[in-house]
């Protein structure tokens, strides 16, 4: 195998790891995300796992993080909850950064 193919190689192998880990850290921000609209939701714990857990599950589909996004804020709208968009979304972006620092942590 020449230079260039095991360059090539490599490229290729951490392009993967990067997605995975990516992926990883949208669906633990999911749930988090998750978790705290359901506080504001009033809902259970055996609910809020539940709806954290079905926002995970909405990230195997395209678009998956505005579907994310709408999901919650018409849970919000429905029940009440004032959470602006910017809010909605600032949040998310912080779980998600809090999600990466953890699968870095390797929690």
């Amino acid at each position: 195998m020449s230079t260039f193919d095991q360059r090539e190689e490599s490229f290729e192998k951490r392009f993967a790891h990067d997605e995975e880990r990516q992926f990883r850290a949208e669906a633990r921000r999911n749930k988090l995300l998750g978790l705290w609209a359901a506080e504001k939701l009033g809902k259970s714990e055996t609910e809020a796992r539940a709806y954290a857990d079905a926002l995970v599950a909405a990230e195997v589909n395209a678009d998956a993080s505005e579907r994310v996004f709408l999901k919650v804020k018409q849970d919000f709208a429905a029940k009440g909850v004032d959470q602006s968009d910017h809010q909605i979304r600032r949040v998310m972006d912080e779980l998600l950064a809090q999600a990466v620092q953890e699968i870095s942590a390797g929690k």
